[in-house]
């Protein structure tokens, strides 16, 4: 249908300036929201005769009914109230972002006199800083714990210093917080300390490690070891939740990172944020009405939609294609963040991998869309009639079964094996110095944990003290086939071993020693994420989004925790047979009802006989012996 001879007329009559255009169908409903440099010529573009045009374009021009116009000074302007447009109307003809606000976020509420630091879903224009999204959920709470080990950051929920309790609470007490409530921390020094906590969530993690170590070393030396054992676990949480975050750029920067990826008409987008070369977090676009568009337009669709709005501005932005109004938008930024602001489409190097990384990351994400959409649309099925749970019985489809089914084919092509790999067993050890050393084996089937077939070994080949990985692993894969093979058990499909070609060496003998040589066992290394296979000299690489590695690092990662869990537990245990259990007439029942009143070791110590009658079975001889025990000068020394 050509464009009625009104509208042609108000298209003449248009300004030669800088502005906006809105178009309208006959229901007045927006159709398409645009930015110009000049508002006659862009928009009498839409009404010319172009046999060329696309089948979006020319679906648009058959609905305009009308259209408005914002003259503006300035292109910036226009620049600016098109994205707002854009996100208050969301047009159908025009290419929208959706944020995915699923994911956790740290939340500090700094514009609060005491700011609180706490996890939240909700991204909300209330002053607060985030940090996140935080796709893996336990890497986010590893954070958390590690920031509140160092800090002793409120958890109440007093409006302070309005509306305060009278006292401190528990978590002064057992030193988790200094009680600003109270008054005994003043607004000053909380707020510093909040500083050093935004530091630390932004992965400026150096200076506060550096003073961890300086007080660890200082317990030490004043030989308060239970002080420095508190302070060495912090620090080694930190490390580990600096670790998390992944090294992408070793040269250093900060800067934001645009990946693209298509499948059809579904288009994702990521923003990677790195800062001081660290992959801090991700944001996650899903673009809608993007299929036919060309990356170029959806490269700036997402950047106009994203940063005119965003307020945490890296000074480099690398994006995957070059886009219209890039000059305008590096113009615009540099205002805003009032600093250089550069956009970069780098063609070869490392920003290149830093482009193809983030295009990995939306490659991830939209496969991840197609299978829960597929999954919807399953069926029920049986399980298998081999003794598994729920044999022979129908089971309602779950949303990981098409997920499991992707990494069973992936894992049976790869290894070569005869069918998918269905139940996967994995083995890891734990040892901390050679004490306290374990052992795991934990089942997954179909991609979910069988906690009935998790087991757990302390070892008992290796002495007291010793280290030997190769001989542990064999130990305790010698062990679980034993009794497997035994009692006539089932085996599982795949055998996973947590470690390179030695730890795989040793299990394998383990194995055949125990009559289970038939069963297929491969070793997942953890720094390159390689795979051996017996039989094979080189490695088997999976891609990074390759759903069969998930599977691999999924019951990996749970075997590790299950031991990690276990070691921990047996260190607790032997931390609590203290200098107590030396005093005559304490046994193990009244040290830990010490224990558990006094909430430490030293803060026994620091009680005087009239405080340690008061504890239930505890008479005035046992006080006065436990006393004497622990003021002896050499007693810290001998607890630790």
């Amino acid at each position: 249908m050509p464009p009625r001879e009104d509208l042609l007329e108000e298209v003449r009559s248009l300004p030669d300036r800088p502005g906006v255009y809105v178009f309208h169908d006959d229901e007045g409903d927006v159709l398409y929201v645009g930015k110009a440099k000049s508002l006659r010529s862009r928009v009498r573009s839409y009404f010319g005769r172009d046999r060329n045009q696309s089948l979006k374009l020319r679906e648009l021009k058959r609905r305009i009914r009308s259209f408005d116009t914002f003259v503006l000074d300035s292109e910036a302007e226009a620049l600016l109230l098109e994205a707002n447009l854009i996100k208050e109307h969301a047009p159908p003809f025009n290419i929208q972002l959706r944020d995915d606000k699923t994911y956790p976020y740290i939340k500090v509420t700094v514009d609060e006199p005491f700011p609180r630091v706490f996890v939240t879903r909700q991204l909300e224009r209330d002053g607060s800083r985030y940090y996140g999204p935080f796709t893996d959920v336990g890497a986010m709470r590893q954070a958390l714990r590690a920031v509140k080990r160092i800090f002793s950051i409120r958890t109440c929920h007093w409006d302070l210093p309005e509306d305060a309790p009278d006292r401190p609470c528990l978590d002064y007490h057992i030193d988790r917080c200094e009680a600003p409530c109270v008054g005994y921390q003043s607004r000053e020094e909380y707020r510093e300390m909040i500083d050093r906590v935004l530091k630390v969530l932004g992965g400026q993690t150096s200076e506060v490690k550096g003073q961890l170590q300086q007080r660890m070393e200082e317990a030490v030396e004043e030989l308060e070891f239970e002080r420095a054992a508190t302070l060495r676990d912090t620090l080694r949480g930190l490390e580990a939740f600096e670790r998390r975050r992944t090294p992408v750029d070793f040269r250093g920067g900060d800067r934001d990172v645009v990946g693209i990826a298509r499948s059809g008409p579904r288009v994702s987008g990521v923003v990677l944020k790195v800062r001081e070369g660290r992959l801090l977090g991700r944001q996650v676009y899903h673009l809608r009405n993007a299929g036919e568009e060309s990356d170029a337009d959806v490269t700036g669709a997402l950047i106009k939609g994203f940063y005119l709005r965003h307020e945490d501005l890296p000074p480099e932005l690398v994006v995957p294609a070059d886009f219209e109004d890039r000059d305008l938008v590096e113009e615009y930024l540099s205002v805003k963040r009032d600093g250089v602001f550069r956009i970069h489409v780098p063609q070869r190097g490392r920003k290149r991998r830093l482009v193809e990384l983030a295009r990995e990351n939306a490659t991830h994400l939209v496969e991840q869309e197609e299978l829960r959409e597929s999954s919807d649309g399953d069926g029920p099925e049986t399980d298998r009639g081999d003794g598994a749970p729920g044999n022979g019985r129908p089971r309602p489809a779950r949303g990981g079964d098409a997920v499991a089914r992707r990494a069973g084919a992936s894992l049976q092509e790869a290894l070569e094996l005869e069918g998918p790999p269905r139940s996967l067993v994995c083995f890891d050890v734990s040892t901390l110095g050679g004490r306290e050393s374990v052992g795991s084996a934990v089942w997954q089937e179909d991609g979910e944990p069988l906690k009935d077939e998790y087991r757990r070994f302390r070892i008992e080949s290796v002495p007291d003290g010793a280290t030997d990985d190769y001989a542990m692993m064999q130990e305790i894969v010698s062990r679980y086939f034993d009794r497997r093979v035994r009692e006539g058990s089932r085996l599982p499909d795949l055998v996973v071993i947590d470690g390179g070609k030695g730890q795989l060496g040793a299990a394998l003998q383990a194995m055949e020693s125990a009559g289970a040589s038939d069963v297929p066992v491969v070793g997942l290394a953890k720094r390159e994420e390689e795979v051996f296979v017996p039989g094979r000299s080189d490695p088997v690489r999976f891609g990074a989004t390759d759903p069969g590695l998930h599977a691999l690092q999924r019951v990996r990662d749970e075997a590790h925790r299950f031991a990690v869990s276990y070691s921990r537990t047996l260190r607790k245990r032997r931390t609590l047979r203290s200098e107590l259990s030396e005093v005559p007439g304490v046994g193990p029942s009244r040290e830990q009802q010490l224990l558990r009143t006094f909430g430490s070791l030293d803060r026994v110590r620091e009680a005087d006989v009239d405080e340690l009658q008061d504890v239930e079975g505890i008479g005035p001889a046992t006080a006065r012996k436990i006393r004497e025990r622990l003021s002896r000068p050499d007693a810290a020394e001998a607890e630790a």
